[in-house]
Order: structure tokens, then C-alpha cells, then sequence
């Protein structure tokens, strides 16, 4: 069958890939600034103007929300898999560092408090996240320091937030739009001013040292990684499984209700914030002015509120809430970010669930079930083969895989779920065909603010700065308007979890024959060909709740339909 979609993605990321391996391979430290060119050269979407003297806001904001906000005092990033390949290569300890999170990006980082960040790395995927990342701020932040430098000697800085007329004049000396100062604003916050003087008192000049790049180091941090999960449980090797792929927040929120249980206490505390849209949203839910979920504000508020140390006891409350109901959490520890849920469907409580999950006449019968649910946070590309295959070598049977996450759309807006049933797999050059066990149907009720898209086609990028307009191009014209990173090496993993071969390369593969069950789901949070309308540009915040929360429930009543049947045809 003639392929649709080329098998390289370009001649510029190509290019930028061989230059990237070739000086990872070295022992030493490497220079970002040895990649600007190739990076420039790229013509990535998300860095579009990275040739040009004027900044570009978009990629510069898109990095700092994946890198820790200790970069400006950072100069060496060492990446590796586990503790003991840190202290193969001289730093002892890291896990006694700092930890330091990034806003948009879960990856565990350390910093030791001078010029020193060790970051845990599960797959060449993270590699291809984090270094044309770095690359980005590095190239924006440089550009900055120039025109800061340039700035009149006289010019009063210590009046720009105070003085309207003085912040425009800021912006035109660095050559950036009010609209853009805004957004610097609002991601350094009190620290405003303090980030404008670093930029100008310092260029950047990162370093970057892969510790081990070898294939087994990963697969040894990802068995590690599961050995943690049947040490905590061991009921996971033992019971049928139901794997599913999305975050650590919506699947057990929806089985204990526990933020329902909390809604007088959670609207005293956002009466007394200063969350003044989240506020007008709940009275506009209240007085029914528009369809909203209120459980979905509810479990929304409930984070903001486990953030405070006066409701930081919440977070102990829920755990305990949640163990009582059969969901036992676990940590990732001492390797890459993924945390896991195991919950036992037979302890369950229906009287307690989210209401939209009540309406199911026989789901009595699930207290007879023997199954489980692993529920892990959702891994960056390449991790997820490497966990789904390991999942698959010591679970069985595995009854069912559902892999909900976020994507780029081409041809929706933000806060769209797509379906697809296609997917390219870049990795493998795979293009998988399969039937998704979800259409729009079983979306459409519970999502207020989006449009369900189903029967979609889908890309499995390497990465979100290795994309550029020409490839963008020729997926759009081939109708694959659905751009993620994890379904294809899960699909891959898929394969190999009923056939008796390793996974194909540049291969039309169908899994219509596969002996489980098998749901995709992508909402989206980025719209590439629409300039600045990334997740660099804004997030989706509260109003992202809607599509999430309507894709993890139809994927929890699609698990408790197939359970209900497994259980009446024995």
C-alpha cells in the first residue's frame, strides 16, 4: 500500500538530530551555542523567528514554562536515568539537592544552589525535549540582553510597573509588544524586574552532559521504575489489569467524589482568594447561566486550595479518603516523573462517585470483580513503549489500554478532544490503523466548551520543537491534523503484546485483530499554524478541566462496561 506521509520528517531536522547525537556522543560537557545554528535552521514552529535581532515571545515563554525557574543561575545541565548513573559520573547525592519542578513539563530536576542541574531522563525522547528547549531560552534570552543593554542609562526601571507610560517604553527598547512585557509579567510575577536586570547583567551560555545514552540504561531506570510499583502493590501481577495513560488527578477525583464531599469548605476558600474569574465562574454555575460542571470547579479549586499551607492537610485527607476506596498511589522515586495509581474496581464505592458516573443499572456486579486499574501519569514519548512493555511482561491478562493526553491540532482550537484511528508513528515510521473503542458519542454529553472530532488521523511527533511548517504542510494536506507524542510507541508496545515479533519499521500495520481493548484520546492544548497559539502563549487552565474530565469518563464507563460483560459471560 502506498505510504501517505514521507518517511523523514525534513532535510533541517535531520540535519539538526545527526548534530545534536553526534556531539552527545562526547565525554565532556557540550555547548548549547554549537546547536543555535542548526536549531535556527530548523525553522520550528514553535521558534519561528529564532534568525531574526527581534525576540520571539511565544518560544521564549514556551521554554520557561518547561525549564526550572533556576535556570538564570544555571550553567551546566547533566542529564541521566537514575541515582547511581549520577554517581557513576561524580555527583553524589543529587536527590539531596534542591528539587525544582517546571510549570508545563513533569521531570524530576535537582539543583545544587551554584550553576549545577541534574535532571532525570526516561527516553532519547526527553533528550529532544530538554536541549532544543534549552537552545530556545538560550537564543531569546541573549537576544534580550542585547537590547537591555542598549537601554538609555537614564532610563527609571524601578518605575516601569508603576508608570504606564514608562513599561511602553520598555517594550519598544525591547523591540517586544506590550501584550508580550505582559506576559514576562505574569510568569516572573513579583520577580519582574529581578529577571529583566539578571537578563541584562548576564548572557546565557549553557552547558549540557548526557551521562549515559545507551538503550539499557533506560530499560534498567524502567524496570527499576516498575519494581517500585509491585513492591507497593503486589496485586498488579496478580489480577487482570486495565491499563490507562492520563494524569494522577481526574480518574481518582471521579471514583471518591472527594472534592464533592468538600464543596462548602472549597467556595469559602475561593470567596476568600483573589481568584476572582474562578469565583465568577462558580456563580454563573450556581445561578445556571451556562452548562459548566460544577464537579469539574470543584476539583479544580481543590488543588488550588491543597497548595496553601492552610489547606495543605487536604492533600493527607484525600489519600487517606482514597485508600479506604481502593486506590493506592505510588511515587516515582529515585528514576524519571511517572507517578501510578492501582485502583481494585471491587472497592469502589458507587454511592460516592462523581454523579455522572452513577447512571450505570449494573454496575453492582463490578463488586464481584477480580480486575484492577493501573492508572500512571502519562509519559513523554519514547517512555512509553518502554513502560507499556514492561507492564505487558509482568501483568496478564491485560484487558484493556487507554491512552488519553494532550496534542497539537491543525484544524480545531484549544480545548478540542480528537479521536483518532489512525496513527504515524515518526519513531518507527509505523503508520498504525486500529479501531478506537471511542467515538464522539461517548464524549459529546459531558464537554461544554470544545468539539469532539472523531475518525481523526493522528502524527506521533519526536518532539514539539522538531516540528516545522513544511511538515506541518504535508500532514495537513494528508488530513493528519492530530500532532502528539506518546500514542505511537504505545502502539508499538501494542503490537508487541500479541504478536510474536518485535514491532515493524516504516510498516502499514494493523491492530484491528488485537485481543484487548483499545481507546485513544487527545485533547487539545496547542494550535501551531496559528501564530503565538501554543501552550507557550497561555494554558488551559480551568477551562482544560471541561475536555479532560469528559474523556476520563468515557473512558471509565467504557471500562466498566467491559468488566460487566467479562463478569456476566462467566
Amino acid at each position: 500500500m502506498e505510504r501517505t506521509v514521507p518517511k523523514i520528517a525534513s532535510e533541517e531536522i535531520e540535519l539538526y538530530l545527526r548534530t545534536l547525537y553526534s556531539l552527545l556522543r562526547s565525554t565532556t560537557e557540550i555547548q548549547i551555542r554549537t546547536l543555535e545554528e542548526v536549531h535556527a535552521g530548523m525553522n520550528s514552529l514553535l521558534h519561528p523567528l529564532a534568525r531574526q535581532l527581534d525576540p520571539d515571545t511565544s518560544a521564549f515563554v514556551y521554554s520557561l514554562l518547561r525549564l526550572p525557574d533556576c535556570m538564570p543561575d544555571v550553567k551546566v545541565v547533566a542529564l541521566g536515568q537514575s541515582t547511581s548513573v549520577f554517581e557513576n559520573h561524580g555527583y553524589a547525592n543529587v536527590e539531596n539537592w534542591i528539587p525544582v519542578n517546571t510549570r508545563a513539563r513533569r521531570r524530576r530536576c535537582f539543583y545544587d544552589g551554584k550553576e549545577k542541574l541534574a535532571c532525570f531522563i526516561a527516553s532519547r525522547s526527553d533528550i529532544e525535549d530538554v536541549i532544543p528547549a534549552m537552545t530556545a531560552y538560550q537564543i531569546e534570552w541573549n537576544k534580550l540582553h542585547v537590547f537591555l543593554n542598549q537601554v538609555p542609562s537614564s532610563f527609571d526601571f524601578k518605575s516601569v510597573l508603576k508608570n504606564p507610560t514608562q513599561f511602553s517604553s520598555l517594550a519598544e527598547f525591547l523591540h517586544l509588544s506590550e501584550e508580550d512585557m505582559r506576559r514576562f509579567e505574569v510568569i516572573w510575577g513579583d520577580d519582574f524586574l529581578g529577571y529583566l536586570e539578571r537578563i541584562k547583567n548576564k548572557k546565557c551560555d549553557f552547558r549540557v552532559n548526557l551521562l549515559a545514552g545507551s538503550l539499557s540504561e533506560y530499560w534498567r531506570a524502567t524496570r527499576a521504575w516498575w519494581a517500585n510499583i509491585e513492591l507497593s502493590n503486589t496485586l498488579i501481577t496478580k489480577r487482570p489489569v486495565y491499563f490507562i495513560s492520563s494524569n494522577t488527578h481526574s480518574i481518582p477525583n471521579l471514583l471518591t467524589g472527594f472534592a464533592l464531599k468538600k464543596e462548602e469548605l472549597l467556595i469559602n476558600f475561593l470567596k476568600n482568594t483573589d481568584e476572582k474569574n474562578l469565583y465568577n465562574e462558580l456563580k454563573i454555575i450556581k445561578n445556571k447561566q451556562e452548562e459548566a460542571s460544577l464537579e469539574n470547579l470543584l476539583y479544580y479549586v481543590l488543588k488550588k486550595a491543597q497548595q496553601t499551607p492552610e489547606f495543605d492537610y487536604l492533600r493527607k485527607d484525600q489519600s487517606d479518603y482514597e485508600i479506604k476506596n481502593g486506590i493506592t498511589r505510588i511515587l516515582s522515586q529515585h528514576y524519571f516523573d511517572v507517578d501510578a495509581q492501582i485502583i481494585e474496581i471491587n472497592k469502589i464505592n458507587f454511592n460516592e462517585v462523581d454523579p455522572r458516573l452513577k447512571n450505570g443499572s449494573d454496575y453492582y456486579l463490578l463488586k464481584n470483580s477480580d480486575a484492577i486499574i493501573l492508572n500512571i501519569d502519562y509519559p513523554l514519548g519514547l517512555a512509553a513503549y518502554n513502560i507499556l512493555t514492561k507492564i505487558a511482561e509482568h501483568s496478564s491478562p491485560i484487558l484493556g489500554v487507554y491512552i488519553l493526553g494532550k496534542a497539537a491540532t491543525l484544524n480545531g482550537v484549544l480545548g478540542d478532544v480528537m479521536i483518532p484511528n489512525v496513527v504515524y508513528d515518526e519513531h518507527s515510521q509505523n503508520t498504525y490503523m486500529f479501531c478506537n473503542a471511542f467515538s464522539a458519542n461517548d464524549i459529546v454529553d459531558d464537554l461544554i466548551f470544545g468539539t469532539v472530532l472523531d475518525n481523526q488521523k493522528a502524527v506521533t511527533v519526536l518532539g514539539t520543537f522538531l516540528q516545522n511548517g513544511k511538515l506541518a504542510e504535508v500532514f495537513y494536506r494528508e488530513g493528519y491534523s492530530d500532532i502528539e507524542m506518546e500514542a505511537g510507541p504505545y502502539l508499538s508496545a501494542i503490537f508487541e503484546m500479541y504478536r510474536p515479533t518485535r514491532h515493524p519499521v516504516n510498516e502499514i500495520v494493523n491492530l484491528y485483530n488485537i485481543n484487548f481493548d483499545l481507546g485513544v484520546i487527545h485533547y487539545a492544548s496547542d494550535t501551531p499554524l496559528s501564530k503565538g497559539k501554543n501552550l507557550g502563549a497561555g494554558a488551559l487552565s480551568y477551562f482544560g478541566m471541561d475536555s479532560t474530565y469528559a474523556a476520563s469518563l468515557a473512558i471509565l464507563r467504557r471500562i466498566f462496561k467491559v468488566e460487566v460483560n467479562r463478569l456476566t459471560s462467566k
